[in-house]
């Protein structure tokens, strides 16, 4: 089976699945394209309530795919396009309306350890290494692809990492902020699983809100009237009523998302 990226749905939850097997998931430029299509298609998706991104057997994904470079980034316009796809997938993962998973075997590296840092949650095996080695390779990060690990890693630790191009044990990276849990490897899939139908049990209006006021309060600005007012357009839904029922009458929730 050629390099793709695999798109899997149980329910409410889907995973999407880095898929190159043979080079530790590294990613080309098809499937940087097909990442950002699927990606696309699931945010379009009103019954999906999880996605759950991961790569195929013992690795995330080792990075770009370098034996498409000398030809894929030969001069500036096509180095800029063949990233601009890059940071594409990135924001096409990270503006999802559905809160993401990330599920970490293995090499996280370069281009993998961006797709994690654009996801909501990180949950990693204790064998798991990140990093981004390139100061190796004699080429920088592009700016569109350093803004959401910069966002999550803040300037300490993205110095550390990008300067040093040492690889960060997974205990390190839970300590420097990178994940969200360190589990054994074993136990990654199925806490990856766990942790997305906690999140679908919840009601998806909610979790959709809570991602865009995140997001919106980051931006340092000053909230406006109108968006104070907007924050409680969940007294009208029929989610809120389901819960306080739910609560009320000692029973769990039935949300449908509306």
């Amino acid at each position: 089976m050629n390099p793709d990226i695999l798109c899997e749905r149980d329910g409410a939850i889907a995973t999407v699945t880095l898929f190159n097997p043979d080079k530790l998931n590294a990613l080309n430029a098809f499937m940087w394209r097909r990442l950002r299509e699927t990606m696309a298609a699931l945010a379009a998706d009103e019954i999906l309530r999880c996605v759950i991104l991961r790569g195929e057997g013992a690795a995330f994904a080792a990075g770009g795919d370098l034996e498409e470079f000398r030809t894929g980034r030969a001069d500036v316009d096509s180095a800029l396009a063949y990233h601009e796809a890059v940071g594409a997938a990135l924001a096409a993962i990270e503006s999802c309306p559905h809160p993401t998973v990330a599920a970490i075997l293995g090499p996280c590296v370069g281009g993998g350890l961006e797709i994690a840092c654009a996801c909501d949650l990180r949950i990693a095996g204790e064998g798991a290494k990140f990093g981004a080695p390139i100061m190796k390779l004699g080429f920088s990060m592009y700016p569109g692809e350093l803004a959401g690990f910069l966002k999550l890693a803040g300037p300490a630790v993205a110095k550390e990492i990008l300067l040093e191009g040492r690889l960060l044990s997974a205990v390190e990276a839970y300590a420097k902020g990178l994940l969200t849990r360190v589990v054994a490897d074993h136990a990654v899939a199925d806490e990856a699983r766990a942790t997305a139908a906690r999140i679908a049990a919840g009601a998806p209006l909610v979790a959709r809100w809570h991602k865009q006021w995140i997001a919106r309060l980051m931006d340092g600005r000053p909230l406006t009237l109108d968006e104070k007012r907007a924050s409680f357009a969940f007294l009208a839904t029929q989610d809120y009523a389901e819960g306080l029922a739910a609560f009320l009458e000692k029973r769990p929730p039935r949300f449908g998302g509306s």
